[in-house]
């Protein structure tokens, strides 16, 4: 309403999206500076000076925004940014390849991983235990799976 936009924010506080400066898209060519009006969960609702109207609002429905990655903080040991995990080969602890990551996606209080392999997709909890090494130099994590319980051979 009166050009007021919704975005899914995915940083740690969805209003911290704004606070890197503009944001932009996919090509890096449009540029937006956000005015946060209000957060709900990890949606924003904000204004973009120029967009006054719905119909102005509803053109941009659909474009992913970027925030350029110089203007993020660097994260804390053990923590990564879901771009950086994208693309990593996954292999088990024996070094057998398990396949690459295609998503990174929230599932409560822990993100899972969807690896593809061979036409096959397998999620993967992303905690310490089944994600034990994440070496982004090396282009790879290694998983290791929980033993499966009751699978009555």
């Amino acid at each position: 309403m009166r050009g007021l936009v919704r975005i899914k924010s995915f940083t740690e506080d969805p209003a911290n999206v704004a606070a890197y400066g503009p944001v932009a898209d996919e090509t890096g060519r449009k540029r937006f500076e956000l005015r946060i009006r209000e957060t709900r969960k990890n949606m924003v609702i904000a204004r973009i000076p120029g967009i006054g109207d719905r119909e102005e609002a509803a053109a941009l429905k659909g474009m992913r925004l970027y925030v350029p990655r110089k203007a993020l903080p660097k994260p804390e040991e053990d923590e990564f940014y879901h771009a950086d995990l994208l693309g990593l080969a996954a292999v088990l602890k024996d070094g057998t390849p398990a396949g690459t990551v295609k998503a990174v996606m929230e599932a409560g209080e822990t993100a899972v991983l969807e690896v593809a392999a061979g036409g096959e997709t397998v999620l993967v909890p992303f905690t310490s235990e089944t994600v034990p090494t994440v070496d982004l130099e090396a282009g790879r994590l290694v998983i290791d799976p929980p033993d499966e319980e009751g699978s009555g051979a």
